[in-house]
């Protein structure tokens, strides 16, 4: 995994091109402090070698990242779409929503289903509905993820996640649009994922 560190000095603007990471050193940012995305999207995992590049979350315009909340080696933010984010935000105080509690959560929902095929549906209709745009007949997330990446979020093998994704393909319910970072999935796919609630 490749990173930078980042700054510890507070900003209120701070800005990657997408595939970008930086890690964050909890130890650094003390005092309740956190990130907040202005504009993009980014995945957050932990860079821990026994966990191999979990995901935990995505966060989009608006979400935060509470830097007293993480793990003691740290974690890593990467952006899937260019990304801004200001790390001198202040905690949203009794809202009682955590962006990447939230994310955790649902993921781990994901993984317990049945098997690869339905974890597969469910976590491209999570993207989808958290993070996509509907446009007519499809729906398009804003960035692409790999098989790999997939695999480790549906608890399956690169090769499983391939397999299923050109099922998809085949049945024309995914495209990747040709120069565009983007992906397209049949709208009546995602409206018959399972009910992740």
């Amino acid at each position: 995994m490749s990173f930078h560190f980042l700054p510890d000095e507070p900003a209120a603007a701070f800005k990657l091109k997408s595939g970008q990471t930086v890690m964050v050193d909890p130890s650094a940012r003390q005092g309740g402090s956190c990130l907040e995305v202005l504009d993009g999207v980014a995945r957050v995992y932990c860079p821990c070698e026994e966990t191999e590049g979990m995901t935990l979350a995505f966060l989009q315009q608006g979400d935060q990242l509470r830097t007293d909340r993480l793990c003691s080696e740290g974690i890593c933010v990467e952006a899937l779409t260019p990304l801004s984010f200001r790390s001198d935000a202040e905690p949203l105080q009794g809202q009682g929503f955590d962006a990447v509690n939230e994310w955790t959560l649902q993921l781990l929902r994901i993984r317990h289903l049945g098997n690869a095929e339905l974890r597969l549906h469910a976590l491209l209709a999570l993207l989808v509905n958290r993070l996509g745009r509907r446009c007519g007949d499809w729906c398009d997330l804003p960035f692409r993820i790999t098989h790999e990446r997939i695999g480790e979020l549906i608890g399956s093998t690169r090769v499983t996640s391939t397999r299923l994704i050109s099922k998809l393909r085949r049945q024309a319910q995914l495209a990747t649009p040709a120069g565009q970072p983007s992906l397209r999935l049949a709208a009546a796919l995602i409206e018959a994922a399972p009910v992740m609630g």
